[in-house]
This record gives C-alpha cells, structure tokens and sequence, in this order.
C-alpha cells in the first residue's frame, strides 16, 4: 500500500514563505510524476504544481514564479517553496503520485492560511 505523508503547512502572512514536504512510502515505480493539488473553501481541487520523475515541472499560472516545485528520487520526496503567498492561496494542500501504469495517490492534505 502506497501511503503520502504531508508536512509543512501552517498560517503566515502574506508575503511570506512556507516550504511543504511529502514523502510517499510503499510500492512505487520509477515512473511517475508527484504534486501539489490544492482545494479552497467552496471551490474545486485544482492542480497547482507537478514534477516528473525527470524533473519535468509545470504549473498553473497564478502561481507561476512564486511557487518552485522539486523532488529527490531517492527519498520518493517533493517540495513545494512557496514564496510571496497571498491570501488567495489559501486551500488546503494535498500531495499527489501518478504512477506506472495508472495507480493514483492522494495525501490527507495539510492546511495553509495566508492571512491579509
């Protein structure tokens, strides 16, 4: 069983910065992309930003050059930086693995509040 263990989340003003972390454990191919959907009060879970096991990133476009996502391979990790927050990124933020062939995972999610 595939589990995705999330950390990093928390309140901050905004401007500020917050790192999240997660690490998946269990089964995994080498073959797979990790992210960082998020999902705010009242709307839809979105993707905000996903890495390939090549290191291939893309982004949605409210986030694009103040998030960074990364990963390192040899502890099945990603990283998403998170700089310059604003209150609208408020959401809950879960941590997402694609892998080989089709199997999907999802984390239990981790809060982060930008407050104004």
């Amino acid at each position: 069983q595939v589990q995705l263990v999330e950390s990093g989340g928390g309140l901050v003003q905004a401007g500020g910065s917050l790192r999240l972390s997660c690490t998946a454990s269990g089964r995994i191919s080498s073959i797979n992309t990790m992210g960082w959907y998020r999902q705010a009060a009242g709307k839809q879970r979105q993707m905000v930003a996903d890495v390939t096991g090549g290191g291939r990133t893309s982004y949605v476009d409210s986030v694009q050059g103040r998030f960074t996502i990364s990963r390192d391979n040899a502890k099945n990790t990603v990283y998403l930086q998170m700089n310059n927050l604003k209150p609208d990124d408020t959401a809950v933020y879960y941590c997402n693995l694609r892998d080989w062939p089709q199997y999907e995972y999802w984390g239990q999610g981790t809060q982060v509040t930008v407050s104004s």
